[in-house]
């Protein structure tokens, strides 16, 4: 992990106090452990409300956040997603309601539990949705219970990979795009119903159609779809380029050995439940995916959760991921600002 500070230099690096358009009055910079995101913002008293804070400042904090990619809002309130939820739409009025890939927490249409994956094993860094034709702007974290250790959210910089990547392998991503290829298999993942959000396979038809997103229903009543999409995008607002996908998710290296092993000798490279392949469909080395882990690994910030802990991200900008983990852990999450308008460098 590493400070990229020395690039992108802060706005207020030092621990600082502020008034704020809210009238509480509010300290920011960074935390020891991560001193060049997420900006961490505190309030200085108790009782702070941070719903309503977040209304009066949300120029602000969205300055920050193109600037950083993360805010880290701690301190506000004890875990609840009741209000995390009020936090999330006082920064973002259109939270995503049709989120097919997560389970939702409790009552609510706008509120998601996060992954659901064994606890001893790593998410590997991901930009949410970018393998589909839309996916959200922000993303919301909140942590209701800490674990007792691990279980952190690590997060990396997408410019900065793209940056210190290998100048010719950045190029090889820019132009070869990538191709997803899913397998909806009931039990291993979530089933095409659930995702798509019907039971009608017409209407999933015409949806994929439209998305450009090619299907193929198979023998056991699953669904195979195939979607090419760029490996690196410009910031619709910044205008920086990024590397924006979930190659290192998806790759069946992501995998241990036997389980690979197992699932390709089963179901063969295309009908693994996720792989990746170059946009023509040319299988992706390891050892290329493998060196965009260690870059990624090797430049991306961690911090413990504390409960209460809301962290927002730009999700072209950063790249999330998630630590093994003991103990109970409950982080809830929310999306918004959904666009599909990308315009390639």
């Amino acid at each position: 992990m590493s400070d990229v500070t020395s690039r992108r230099p802060p706005l207020g690096a030092a621990r600082r106090t502020v008034s704020s358009a809210g009238g509480e009055p509010v300290s920011i910079g960074f935390l020891p452990e991560a001193p060049s995101a997420p900006v961490l913002i505190t309030p200085n008293g108790p009782g702070a409300d941070l719903p309503g804070w977040l209304r009066a400042n949300r120029e602000p904090v969205e300055t920050r956040l193109l600037r950083h990619g993360a805010v880290l809002l701690r301190g506000f309130n004890a875990g609840s997603v009741e209000r995390f939820e009020q936090a999330a739409a006082a920064l973002c009025a259109t939270l995503h309601r049709e989120y097919g890939d997560l389970p939702r927490e409790g009552e609510s249409d706008r509120i998601y539990q996060s992954t659901p994956y064994p606890q001893d094993l790593s998410i590997l860094f991901h930009n949410e949705s970018s393998h589909l034709p839309r996916w959200p702007m922000r993303q919301f974290f909140s942590c209701i219970v800490a674990p007792r250790s691990g279980g952190q959210t690590p997060i990396v910089d997408c410019r900065t990979v793209l940056a210190r990547m290998r100048p010719e392998l950045a190029e090889r991503f820019a132009t070869r795009g990538l191709r997803y290829v899913r397998n909806f298999i009931e039990g291993v993942d979530v089933s095409w119903s659930r995702f798509f959000g019907t039971t009608d396979r017409a209407e999933v038809e015409r949806r994929c159609a439209e998305e450009g997103t090619s299907l193929e229903w198979t023998a056991d009543g699953g669904l195979r779809t195939s979607r090419r999409a760029p490996a690196v995008l410009r910031h619709p607002v910044t205008g920086e380029a990024v590397f924006f996908n979930q190659l290192a998710l998806h790759h069946p290296s992501a995998l241990d050995p036997e389980t690979r092993s197992v699932l390709l000798g089963i179901c063969g490279a295309q009908g693994m439940p996720r792989n990746v392949f170059w946009g023509d469909g040319g299988v992706i080395e390891d050892e290329v995916v493998d060196e965009v882990r260690e870059l990624m690994d090797r430049e991306s910030v961690a911090f413990a959760w504390r409960e209460g802990d809301v962290l927002v991200i730009d999700n072209m900008l950063v790249a999330h991921s998630r630590s093994p983990f003991t103990g109970p852990r409950k982080i809830v999450v929310a999306m918004g600002e959904l666009t599909g308008e990308p315009v390639t460098p």
